[in-house]
């Protein structure tokens, strides 16, 4: 694996059960991440019959820097183009999405959120805000505000060492559907 010079150095003062203790942390954050449950709560509540595919279409949409496109979509999916356009006709039936013609290119679609859409997505982040609100509601100010602070710059180091990997394995996949 690549492991950048700058972020890879071996350090003699990180005890080893502290990062054994990281990362069996990280194993069970991530199977709670996995089961997606403030995402299956808030379908439950606000549009049941939704999938998480759709709460991830809507995401998607909502983060993209440029206009996004049902190809855009299925590709960030990891969908082909075929089944990427049903999901997004789909979710305009369901009054998530509207599909409107490009302004650059009127025979391109571009694909917007409604407003409903949004109350989805805003309803997901109280959601998730309110439980992390109630995880740290007895931790003192100062310590909410370095575990923000912590957490941000073990994430950011966390990308940046995954980075080279991630970009060599996408270019495997890439290059095995070719």
């Amino acid at each position: 694996m690549n492991k950048p010079a700058s972020l890879s150095q071996d350090r003699d003062d990180i005890d080893q059960d502290d990062v054994l203790a990281i990362s069996s942390t990280m194993a069970r954050m991530r199977l709670m991440i996995g089961r997606r449950i403030i995402g299956r709560m808030t379908i439950a509540k606000l549009a049941p019959g939704l999938e998480l595919s759709h709460i991830d279409v809507l995401d998607i949409v909502n983060r993209a820097d440029t206009p996004a496109t049902v190809g855009a979509i299925a590709e960030a999916m990891r969908l082909d183009p075929s089944r990427g356009s049903r999901v997004v006709a789909e979710m305009v039936g369901r009054d998530l999405l509207k599909r409107e013609a490009s302004q650059e290119d009127g025979r391109r679609s571009v694909i917007e959120i409604t407003p409903f859409g949004r109350s989805i997505l805003e309803e997901m982040r109280n959601a998730k805000i309110g439980i992390i609100r109630d995880v740290v509601s007895d931790w003192p100010e100062q310590d909410v505000a370095d575990f923000a602070r912590l957490f941000d710059r073990f994430i950011g180091r966390f990308e940046k060492r995954l980075a080279p990997d991630a970009m060599a394995l996408l270019a495997a996949t890439v290059k095995d559907e070719q």
